[in-house]
């Protein structure tokens, strides 16, 4: 019997221990470092940024191909067809209701420099609609050349997200959805993350159905996506990563942070 009560205690305190631990570093890619200065901060919000506006060539790239885009942006290619706003619009009011949604989850744990995720939801949308009329011009006319722009546009999110993973400081909205979902479940990030890609496409599909009666946003590219982004992603985010170190912080010796673990994780 006490051997049985030393157990359960073990159990119980390696429980508690994992749920602190995954708290922590769920909530690192939302919290200030110490360690880093403002000017710090400018340079990776500058590589940031310049991530997502090659992501936001990507997803235009997809949405001109017409063989479905990444799981992240299928709810906003859906939704801006039904409501006939432009798809980076429909990505900004998406993303800011992902971040609501992460409030709900996450209640007094909600810290609130993930409201930061708002304003690079509206920034990523901004740049969506600015690649969209960049690319206008150009004409897709047989299914190979559709699946040549839509390689290209998978390419692009994967060299963005690959940006963002180097910038490390902070998600998107849907990333930060899969981390606060984790926070209360303990599911392991890279399993949480296909969860949420999943029912963002299902909810694609349904929406598609219920108000177009077609299916829209969601097709074989979509596959591709969710197959080659984050490994295009992780394979750059090798080089990228000592990168941005080395040009945001070049006299720093801080170690890797726990936010680009919870990337790679992925």
């Amino acid at each position: 019997m006490q051997e049985t009560e030393q157990e359960t205690v073990k159990e119980t305190e390696e429980q508690e221990n994992y749920s602190e631990g995954t708290e922590e570093k769920q909530n690192a890619g939302a919290k200030v470092s110490p360690k880093r200065g403002v000017a710090e901060y400018i340079k990776r919000y500058l590589v940031l940024m310049a991530g997502l506006v090659v992501m936001s060539f990507g997803v235009a790239l997809s949405i001109k191909a017409t063989l479905g885009t990444s799981p992240v942006s299928s709810i906003p290619q859906v939704t801006a067809v039904m409501s006939g706003l432009s798809v980076g619009v429909t990505t900004m009011i998406v993303n800011t209701i992902i971040v609501l949604l992460q409030i709900v989850i996450l209640r007094k744990r909600f810290r609130l420099i993930r409201l930061m995720q708002i304003p690079v939801s509206i920034a990523f949308g901004f740049f969506i609609d600015i690649a969209a009329l960049c690319i206008d011009g150009i004409t897709v006319n047989t299914y190979i050349m559709k699946w040549v722009i839509c390689i290209a546009g998978i390419v692009l999110v994967g060299i963005g997200v690959g940006f963002e993973m180097a910038a490390d400081v902070i998600t998107l909205a849907g990333e930060g959805l899969a981390q606060s979902l984790c926070m209360v479940t303990h599911i392991k990030f890279g399993y949480m993350k296909v969860i949420v890609d999943v029912s963002f496409v299902v909810i694609a599909v349904v929406l598609s159905f219920i108000f177009l009666k077609r299916l829209e946003g969601v097709r074989e590219g979509t596959i591709a996506a969710a197959l080659f982004v984050g490994l295009i992603a992780k394979f750059l985010n090798r080089f990228l990563s000592p990168l941005a170190q080395k040009l945001c912080a070049p006299h720093s010796k801080e170690e890797p942070s726990v936010c680009g673990n919870v990337h790679n994780a992925a």
